[in-house]
């Protein structure tokens, strides 16, 4: 019975230098040094900070929204709610139209969402293939369109003269496709092993069975990235809805929200109107991110895969 060779470590020049310019020795098969240790305890220190520096922008939101305008006032309020009041939310909540608008979101979020990974997911997995006749004029044509666009008077006589006009289609159809989505897609289905996809082919896949049962199932890093990115886009965007519809019912609760706080700059002299205006900003931005705050755990793991699939060459 023959032994097994003894396992070694390749060390190059490099890493020799490295140990004599900082004294680095092997401490149980690792590098321990004194400055190694203070690099490491350095960068906790720095991401703590960064984390509440990240955090605290969002802690002091929520306190602004429960607390009352006499503390938000005198400035008091930092990450804990003082004079602890729910008027604002009240004031919005009970409003059968912001229910309304708050389902328009979420209508318009989810078709625009799936119709978005489709068109994006099929154009990317097109121009990853370096077979494809045409493939640097199309990469060039979509590349131009993040820097030129005809402008906001062109798009809006385009979108009356098809009738979208108080349609989801108006809000849909024109942002369909990011350029930075697709590029990230591209890149990840450059990196896609060519051989899975020429053993599918052998066993008789077309190119669009290929895409559906061998390299969408291997790619649910990169599609749940990318189903985040644009969720939080369409579920953030009012500056469609206030160019192309004029009915309030088809509004999303974006713009419902952008305009309680138009109209709350002028409060109308009351303690009502005072604590509304005080605490609307705050309301309203926290209405509106809680959504996607809620949604992003569950895809985290799957969005930190797919962006570090998305820019590794394999």
């Amino acid at each position: 019975m023959t032994k097994p060779l003894p396992t070694t470590t390749v060390r190059t020049e490099t890493d020799r230098s490295l140990d004599r310019v900082f004294g680095r020795k092997k401490v149980g098969g690792i590098r321990d040094t004194r400055g190694y240790t203070a690099f490491r305890v350095a960068n906790v220190v720095v991401i703590i900070v960064l984390c509440f520096v990240t955090l605290y922008p969002f802690l002091n939101v929520i306190a602004v929204a429960f607390s009352s305008q006499g503390y938000i006032n005198a400035g008091r309020v930092s990450i804990v709610p003082l004079g602890f009041n729910v008027t604002t939310f009240g004031t919005v909540m009970s409003d059968p139209m912001f229910w309304r608008n708050y389902g328009n979101t979420v209508l318009y979020t989810t078709v625009a969402t799936a119709i978005s990974m489709v068109l994006t997911t099929m154009f990317a997995y097109a121009l990853s293939k370096k077979r494809l006749k045409g493939r640097p004029f199309f990469v060039g044509l979509a590349v131009f369109t993040m820097f030129f666009s005809g402008g906001i008077i062109p798009n809006y006589v385009l979108i009356n003269s098809l009738g979208w006009r108080n349609t989801l289609w108006a809000l849909v159809i024109p942002n369909a496709i990011s350029i930075f989505n697709l590029l990230v897609m591209k890149a990840f289905f450059e990196n896609f092993p060519e051989e899975l996809e020429e053993a599918a082919s052998i066993d008789g896949l077309t190119t669009y069975g290929i895409l559906g049962r061998i390299v969408l199932p291997l790619s649910k890093a990169v599609l749940a990235t990318m189903v985040l990115f644009y969720a939080v886009t369409f579920w953030n965007a009012w500056f469609g809805a206030l160019l192309y519809m004029n009915k309030p019912e088809l509004y999303p609760v974006t713009l419902y929200l952008r305009n309680l706080l138009m109209s709350s700059a002028q409060p109308d002299g009351s303690d009502e109107g005072l604590q509304i205006a005080a605490n609307v900003k705050a309301v309203t931005m926290l209405l509106t991110v809680l959504p996607i705050v809620c949604l992003y755990p569950f895809l985290q793991r799957y969005f930190v895969s797919g962006v570090m699939l998305g820019s590794v060459k394999a």
